[in-house]
């Protein structure tokens, strides 16, 4: 799954670290989140949508495989 989470949060002058302390996460989470290692709990995703006041579809975005 592809995110704009990055994009996001640099728009928003956020770093990794704050945005992960806010979410009561790591770093590293918000690392691999942001380089697609890792796809989030959905738990997760509202906190992070609800955080930039955004809906999870407009940070995430699921691709079907073809």
């Amino acid at each position: 799954m592809k995110n704009r989470l990055e994009e996001i949060r640099k728009s928003q002058g956020i770093k990794q670290e704050e945005l992960a302390d806010l979410l009561e996460v790591s770093r590293q989470t918000i690392s691999s989140l942001e380089n697609g290692r890792y796809n989030p709990s959905i738990l997760l995703a509202f906190k992070i949508a609800k955080y930039f006041n955004l809906t999870i579809e407009e940070i995430f975005i699921y691709e079907e495989d073809q």
